[in-house]
């Protein structure tokens, strides 16, 4: 689909957004981004400018037509909320194909060209290129190219994959008109329970902070253009030091604490990003208890909030001058079906929507994430309390990353286009190779690595497997007794909750498995050799099974068919610890929240992997024994 030009009296081609027949400033695309969003923001109603403050959740229609009816997640239909409360940043779910996404952009392009002034829409995304499907965290990918969870890019400790993997995200996220991106997500996960670890690089914030650096440079390039995806990077400052490891999303996980004062040491990843650029930030729900910086105490208000954290240390002392979104759904509680999540509004739970709007603007943000409630912001600024230049400010800040993308000379998309490059084979197998080749092997006693060798059609005993995975490497057996090796995937342990809305989705919880667990698995290794997959989406205590392993590895987010690939070296492994792996739970609840490599004689240390050069070399010529082998 291509946009609807004009002509100016010098030969100048343009969109007439407003149809008035004239090239207005804001209009010509010979002007600065800075000088076009002047003269934009000089012209907006305040409504205008009040939906600019929003983002929130809509979804496709079929075959990527328009919702008009409130979806799963969506509260009010698409013309309503662009039509008629003049919001133009919406964060999309699912992504049926390609072609689908890329029609559903262009028709929310097309429909906003009827608003006053014709301003683009920006749609965002979580992150959608790996496996877990959480409608508070992220995607599975679905059309795009798979690749591990961001955990699993941190095993690979490559720069320039992890740079690969961004542009090659980025060519697709355009391609559908996807021109925002709610990450990276450079928390430092030094809780090892906290239920969010997937989505981080790890907590080592020196290398963090290169990742972050490699992230953005692949998404936004070295200035936001026509052909960049803008970031927001999360969640500032810090969300990992979560007291107990439980999620900022749910109330009893509000609290966040720095009982080792590392405080600046969370920040480090945050500062490579403003250095870099980052288009966005976002602030985390969870609010510091007993923090003080400077000699000053902290307010214990979840930090969106807190106008210390987000005007006077991300503002004025470190620089930042771009976009502050709020994490999703501050102000109103969120209820779908017969279940309710409650407004994050940690410590200030008092406050009525009003207040809590008026005090997050107080404090500095921009925009509302997961909200639509414009007509609360227009009585704010309409009784006194909120003063229509306080808007002014960060709708300058919206638009002129509107401009810096190019949305307003032409935000369309071609479908067939789209169809062609997302998920195309040559990007899908640069996803299967980093899904391989991010797996860690932690234990491979007797050389029991790579699988497969012989006999050439070996019996397998399998759990976890997919039978078209393992037909490409041997013969299904369902007993134990008859296998010439026995492999078992499974996840990392946690404790199941579905009391309050997206509660289920987040592992949180014990670390450790049930004790009935190794008993079963030393049956099966009685019988043939024992390999044991484990998906690390948190650091799993592995304690137990070390002594029942012929081989022990973990992975990130991967195929079978990748993990298959990695045991049999058909991909060779070469992934490192992210983080470490605790001996207990008790090491776990004894260590520091804030503090790295925190738990006492961890059972594998960070940094961590038998075969970081693929299996060439001898494991015990590449890295000493952990502490499990000497077991």
């Amino acid at each position: 689909m291509q946009p609807t030009f004009s002509t100016a009296p010098d030969g100048t081609r343009f969109r007439d957004l407003n149809g008035n027949g004239v090239m207005d400033p804001y209009e010509d695309p010979r002007l600065s981004a800075a000088e076009r969003t002047d003269d934009l923001v000089g012209r907006l109603s305040l409504e205008e400018k009040a939906g600019l403050m929003f983002q929130t959740v809509i979804e496709l229609g079929e075959d990527g037509g328009l919702l008009e009816t409130p979806g799963a997640i969506s509260k009010s239909p698409t013309s309503t909320v662009i039509l008629g409360k003049g919001m133009n940043h919406f964060n999309v779910h699912h992504i049926s194909t390609a072609r689908a996404g890329a029609r559903w952009s262009n028709n929310l392009q097309r429909l906003a060209e009827q608003t006053p002034h014709g301003i683009p829409v920006t749609i965002s995304t979580d992150p959608r290129h790996a496996f877990v499907e959480n409608t508070g965290v992220a995607f599975s990918a679905g059309p795009f190219s798979q690749w591990p969870e961001p955990m699993g890019l941190a095993a690979l400790d490559d720069l320039d994959v992890i740079r690969s993997f961004a542009d090659i995200a980025r060519r697709e996220y355009c391609a559908v008109g996807i021109r925002a991106a709610l990450h990276p997500q450079i928390d430092l996960p030094t809780e090892p329970r906290w239920g969010r670890q997937a989505q981080t690089f790890g907590y080592d914030a020196d290398r963090v902070s290169q990742i972050t650096a490699a992230y953005l440079e692949g998404f936004q390039g070295d200035a936001l253009g026509p052909d960049s995806v803008a970031c927001t990077t999360k969640h500032f400052p810090g969300g990992g030091p979560q007291r107990d490891g439980e999620d900022a999303h749910f109330p009893y996980g509000r609290e966040q604490d720095y009982p080792g004062g590392m405080f600046e040491y969370h920040l480090a990843p945050f500062r490579e990003a403003i250095r870099r650029g980052t288009a966005g930030m976002m602030p985390y729900y969870g609010m510091p208890v007993g923090l003080e910086r400077g000699g000053q105490v902290i307010d214990e208000v979840g930090f969106a909030y807190n106008r210390q954290i987000v005007t006077d240390l991300l503002r004025d002392e470190l620089g930042y001058d771009g976009v502050v979104v709020t994490d999703w759904e501050l102000v109103n509680d969120n209820h779908v079906g017969d279940q309710v999540l409650p407004a994050r509004a940690w410590g200030v739970e008092h406050l009525d929507a009003a207040g809590r709007m008026r005090m997050l603007l107080e404090a500095g943000v921009d925009q509302f994430g997961g909200e639509e409630c414009v007509d609360l912001l227009l009585d704010l600024v309409r009784s006194g309390v909120v003063a229509e230049q306080r808007l002014d400010a960060s709708v300058r800040r919206i638009l002129l990353v509107k401009f810096q993308l190019g949305l307003f000379d032409d935000p369309y998309v071609d479908e067939d286009a789209a169809e062609s490059l997302v998920g195309n084979a040559e990007f899908r197998a640069a996803g299967t190779t980093a899904q391989a080749e991010s797996v860690t092997v932690l234990r491979d006693r007797d050389g029991t690595l790579p699988l497969f060798a012989e006999p050439a059609r070996p019996r397998i005993y399998a759990e976890g497997f997919g039978d078209a995975a393992l037909d490409a490497y041997g013969e299904r057996t369902g007993r134990p007794e008859d296998a010439d090796v026995a492999l078992v995937r499974i996840g990392a342990p946690f404790d199941p909750r579905d009391d309050l809305f997206l509660e289920r989705w987040f592992h949180q919880g014990s670390l450790e498995f049930p004790p009935g667990l190794a008993v079963r698995l030393g049956r099966l290794a009685e019988h043939a050799p024992l390999v044991i997959v484990v998906n690390l989406d948190r650091p799993a205590v592995l304690t137990p099974l070390v002594p029942i392993a012929s081989a022990l590895v973990v992975d990130y987010g991967s195929s079978d068919e990748a993990v298959l690939a990695a045991l049999s070296g058909r991909i060779p492994p070469r992934g490192v610890l992210p983080v470490e792996i605790p001996r207990s739970m008790d090491a776990v609840r004894a260590s520091a929240t804030d503090v790295p490599d925190g738990t006492v004689d961890p059972l594998f240390p960070r940094g961590f992997g038998l075969f970081p050069r693929g299996f060439g070399l001898h494991p015990r010529a590449q890295a000493p024994e952990p502490a499990a082998a000497r077991q």
